[in-house]
């Protein structure tokens, strides 16, 4: 169907020869989440209110970026995950750090007896909880991703993690916050561990990304059983104003 001049499918496209973690944002809109996903050509991004994430092709050709400019509209800002090409003349990037892949390399994945599942009556406490810890991009409706869980401690939600992107096979970790007061009890670490076991409990693979220079975070992951798979960076860019998009 079409929305806004922006169709949705919800069938998948045919994935390059890659592997899946290469190009992840891509490589789940073109499957387990073709159902979140609008398109213009090869391009594809999540609906606006699930997450800013975008894919595009390995090797984007100029129509692509021109997709992609029509797509998101002129003066955006778009993230580019897994674009490892120079950006077009006229586009301004914004954004640029480095970062790093770490995958599921025996994880002691375990289910926690605090941890209690979110849905789409947690979202306002949700939202808050990101908010005041910003973890990363969390809209109203990312809580359908997949599987959220969070700790209360008197009825407050305290501390989070979930499910982002859905490569095939594969399920990144993402969204892991704890409220300020209650860092250092070791929540995050539960959560990580019980949104573990349920991706593999279906049969897939964690992941997760961070900052490479979060060296706090990468020695955590990699004390639970992560393994540095590969480098990465986190790029966004401004679609130009005017004039002709140039590949």
């Amino acid at each position: 169907m079409r929305t806004a001049g922006v169709e949705t499918r919800s069938s998948a496209e045919p994935q390059e020869d890659r592997h899946p973690l290469d190009n992840p944002a891509y490589a789940a809109l073109n499957g387990p989440h073709a159902r979140f996903a609008e398109r213009r050509g090869r391009v594809v991004r999540y609906q606006s209110d699930v997450s800013p994430w975008l894919g595009l092709p390995d090797a984007p050709e100029a129509g692509d970026w021109a997709d992609l400019a029509a797509l998101a509209g002129p003066g955006v800002e778009v993230p580019l995950p897994g674009v490892r090409v120079a950006v077009p003349e006229g586009w301004e990037v914004t954004f640029d750090m480095k970062g790093v892949q770490l995958v599921d390399d025996g994880v002691a994945a375990a289910p926690d007896p605090q941890a209690v599942l979110l849905g789409a009556d947690d979202v306002p406490e949700m939202l808050d909880l990101v908010a005041r810890t910003q973890p990363g991009p969390f809209l109203p409706r990312t809580v359908e991703l997949g599987t959220y869980l969070g700790i209360r401690r008197g009825g407050a939600l305290v501390a989070m993690a979930g499910e982002r992107l859905r490569p095939p096979g594969w399920t990144e970790i993402s969204a892991v916050c704890t409220d300020p007061a209650h860092r250092g009890e070791g929540l995050a670490t539960r959560l990580i561990l019980a949104v573990a076991d349920g991706i593999r409990a279906r049969g897939e693979t964690p992941f997760l990304h961070t900052s490479a220079r979060n060296t706090d975070a990468i020695r955590l992951y990699e004390s639970l059983g992560f393994r540095l798979r590969r480098r990465t960076r986190f790029l966004a860019a401004r679609v130009p104003v005017g004039g002709a998009v140039v590949g």
